[in-house]
């Protein structure tokens, strides 16, 4: 078993404003150094309450679009009936049913298979905790 499952914990620095932070670099570097010319499976997971996972376009303003159909969806106001923390906290307590927090992506050759314009994120609005873990997970 030890040559077919690789798992890292990375950390991530998603800072005090909401996030969609990319992490397809990341997952590419842990695959070409545990997983070369190997086929398999990348599972993508965060422990979190409050973050999520998306496999999204960014950098051509869906993660900026992603953060407002939040807001439409959760917004941070007081009708929680989670509330410690900054105002609307627990809005970002529901954010993993909807973005969940986990991903389980395709590897072949060692490469992950993502669409042109897809890319692993993760997402954050929770101001309060800017830091973060991610954990991957090679299993070929």
């Amino acid at each position: 078993m030890a040559d077919t499952f690789h798992s890292r914990t990375v950390d991530v620095t998603t800072g005090t404003r909401e996030a969609v932070h990319d992490l397809t670099g990341v997952c590419a570097s842990f695959l070409r150094e545990v997983a070369p010319g190997r086929d398999g499976l990348l599972n993508v997971f965060t422990p979190h309450a409050t973050a999520g996972l998306a496999v999204i376009e960014t950098g051509a303003g869906s993660d900026a679009d992603l953060l407002a159909a939040l807001h439409s969806l959760l917004p941070a106001d007081d009708r929680w009936q989670h509330r410690h923390g900054s105002p609307g906290h627990g809005r970002d307590h529901v954010l993993p049913a909807l973005v969940p927090p986990h991903a389980t992506l395709p590897v072949i050759g060692g490469t992950l298979q993502l669409g042109t314009w897809q890319s692993v994120t993760l997402v954050d609005t929770n101001r309060d905790n800017p830091n973060r873990q991610v954990r991957l997970t090679f299993l070929g």
